[in-house]
This record gives structure tokens, C-alpha cells and sequence, in this order.
């Protein structure tokens, strides 16, 4: 599946966290989390078509301010960079969560630009090994094709539940970038991987 119309699928749930208070966040479960606000913000969405579509910008500051705080971006990068995190040191793990968190909500709004009415379905949420983890299962579903699944790997560290991971038709999402960030640190070096994330956001590439 290309990477973009994987973000698609992503964005078409993952844009559900927008406008969940923290305390919301915390009373719910995972499943009705998503289920809920997913059914709102896109409703909203749709409402601000045109304006959005005039002015694609005002989806990056409406990710910024509604969606990043429901991500642990850290966790994310940290999975992605993986064996090589612990040798970074505290301002290049930083650096690396600020341009990594940029390179996804870029890709993030361009892709929920592309939104058109897919169908969600939600399925039985698998708890994890311990009580802060669990994933919520999904399918997306388009006339004329088959179901495709998306799961949401979550944790609670008491401030409500965040994402750490997607898995999309068994691929991760953390999984996809690490085999990459690992080859850039391998032959260049741990600068390198930020200076190559800082310039794929200036040229806005994925």
C-alpha cells in the first residue's frame, strides 16, 4: 500500500482525538475515545471543506493545537529511531521528536484534505500486558473493496490514553520509518538523520 494513501487511512481515525478534553480522555475507554470524537471531527470537517480547501494552512495549526497533544510524539520517535535512541544524547533526542513530529503532521494534512466519506468500523479492543496498554482495532472500508484494518497501539500514563503506534494492514507506522532512520545512522550519524528530517520539512517531502 503507498505510504500516502496509508496516511489517509490514518488520518481518517486518528483525526477523531481533535476537540477531547483531558478528562474525557481519562473516564472513557480507548474504543468510545475514538468512536465519539471520530464521528464529531469529521462532521466538522466536512463543514469546513471549502474554507480548509481555500487555505490549506489552517489544517496545520489546527493539528498543532487539537490533535499533537493526544500523541506521544516522543514514544513514537523513540520507536522509530529505536536501538539508536539510547546514544543519542538529551538535545539530539529533542531535535529528532520536533522534526519527526513535523514530518507527520505535514503528511497528516495533506492527507486528510483527501477524506471522502470511508466507512469505520470498530472492533473489540485487545488490553495490553499491563493495564496502561491497549489497542483499539478498526476497519476501514471503501465501496468495492475490502476491509482494511487499523489498529491503534494506545497507553495511559494517567493523563488520558495516547497513540503510540498504528498499524495499518500489519504494517507500523513506527516500523516503516525504522529501517530508514537506522541506515542514516548507521552510515552518517545521528545529525544527519535531524538534518535530513529538517530538510524533508523544507521541501516538504515525506
Amino acid at each position: 500500500m503507498p505510504q500516502q494513501r496509508q496516511f489517509l487511512l490514518l488520518v481518517v481515525l486518528l483525526v477523531g482525538f481533535l476537540n477531547t478534553s483531558l478528562v474525557l480522555a481519562a473516564q472513557d475507554s480507548a474504543t468510545e475515545l475514538v468512536r465519539r470524537t471520530t464521528e464529531q471531527v469529521l462532521k466538522a470537517l466536512e463543514s469546513r471543506r471549502a474554507e480548509v480547501e481555500r487555505d490549506p494552512s489552517l489544517i496545520y495549526g489546527l493539528i498543532e493545537r487539537q490533535v499533537a497533544p493526544h500523541f506521544d510524539f516522543r514514544r513514537i520517535t523513540q520507536g522509530a529511531v529505536g536501538q539508536y535512541w539510547r546514544q543519542a544524547s538529551p538535545e539530539q533526542q529533542a531535535q529528532l521528536v520536533d522534526a519527526f513530529k513535523q514530518v507527520l503532521a505535514r503528511t497528516y494534512a495533506r492527507s486528510l484534505l483527501s477524506y471522502s466519506g470511508q466507512e469505520i468500523r470498530y472492533l473489540s479492543e485487545r488490553p495490553g500486558s499491563r493495564p496502561s496498554l491497549t489497542t483499539v482495532s478498526t476497519e476501514v472500508r471503501e465501496p468495492g473493496g475490502a476491509p482494511i484494518p487499523v489498529d491503534y497501539r494506545m497507553h495511559n500514563a494517567g493523563d488520558g490514553w495516547k497513540v503510540y503506534d498504528v498499524v495499518i494492514n500489519n504494517a507500523s507506522l513506527v516500523g516503516n520509518y525504522r529501517s530508514g532512520f537506522a541506515t542514516e545512522i548507521r552510515q552518517n550519524g545521528i545529525d544527519a538523520l535531524i538534518a535530513r528530517l529538517r530538510d524533508m520539512n523544507r521541501r516538504g517531502q515525506d
